[in-house]
């Protein structure tokens, strides 16, 4: 039993999904205003933990042909065989994101609800479908998936969207490209043999890096922005304190591109995202209390 709860939880990308899900309690926490009950947050949150679930699995179940090829994918459950690929499982996930998209309307309102369901379009279909075979700006569109997910918090607050959290929906657009380019980075030569053209693979290392650079530092300088738009000195410190951890590990790998830098560059993204988002809801949760 836990080893299919396992499975399922790399299938459905749970890891990822919580941090969508973070994203809109983020967006919930910078918009002002008289927020959603406590019960209906939770609903909300596990509505885009749910549509994040299906993109993620229909990623999987579309990319069995890639998965096979590449060594940080070919022991995934579609691959091995532990799950078998076929219509029930799009079923389930079309019946899993339609639950989830009624959800957030239930709870909050039709603006919400089409974020959510545009967040699982854009990973599903836009990114799987469309653009990672056929274009390096694959990822750049990609990302905004995690833009609708701050984007369905603050909407559940008021449909007419505060500047705090749009701009907090730029940061995380402008966040996920390099975050996945130094993955690619270090995995380039994956993406090279199954000809997924990611930006590390088309433009070679020392390109990379410095777009990687430029983008962390756009993205960091914007996510200050929101301490002008009300958001408070937690958010403030939070933002900064994350920001540098992750400039300075962009820069480290500008000055010696090279695959351990770019998964310490991985790893500094995350602990950035993750650091901006809590001092986001903890920065609203002090002032509320």
């Amino acid at each position: 039993m836990s080893e299919t709860l396992r499975l399922l939880s790399s299938v459905f990308k749970l890891r990822i999904g919580f941090a969508i899900m973070t994203c809109t309690l983020a967006g919930i926490a910078l918009t002002p205003g008289v927020g959603p009950q406590p019960w209906q947050v939770a609903v909300l949150a596990l509505a885009v933990l749910m549509s994040s679930a299906s993109a993620g699995a229909f990623n999987q179940l579309v990319e069995r042909d890639l998965d096979v090829r590449m060594r940080r994918t070919r022991g995934r459950p579609f691959v091995t065989g532990r799950f078998r690929a076929g219509w029930r499982w799009y079923a389930a996930l079309a019946v899993l994101l339609a639950a989830s998209v009624a959800a957030a309307g239930w709870v909050s309102n039709a603006v919400a609800a089409l974020n959510v369901f545009l967040g699982a379009c854009t990973y599903g279909i836009i990114y799987t479908l469309w653009l990672k075979r056929r274009t390096r700006w694959n990822i750049v569109i990609g990302g905004l998936a995690g833009s609708f997910a701050v984007l369905a918090g603050a909407t559940a607050v008021e449909p007419g969207i505060a500047p705090a959290p749009l701009i907090l929906a730029v940061v995380l657009f402008l966040w996920t490209p390099p975050h996945f380019w130094s993955l690619a980075f270090a995995y380039r030569e994956d993406y090279a043999r199954v000809g997924v053209p990611m930006l590390p693979v088309v433009v070679g290392e020392q390109a990379a890096a410095r777009i990687i650079f430029a983008h962390t530092v756009t993205l960091v300088g914007l996510s200050l922005l929101p301490f002008a738009f009300g958001a408070g000195w937690i958010y403030l410190l939070g933002a900064a304190a994350g920001g540098a951890l992750f400039v300075r590990a962009s820069w480290r790998l500008l000055r010696h591109p090279s695959t351990v830098l770019a998964m310490k560059n991985f790893h500094a993204s995350l602990i950035q995202l993750s650091v901006l988002l809590l001092a986001s809801i903890l920065d609203a949760w002090l002032i509320a209390a």
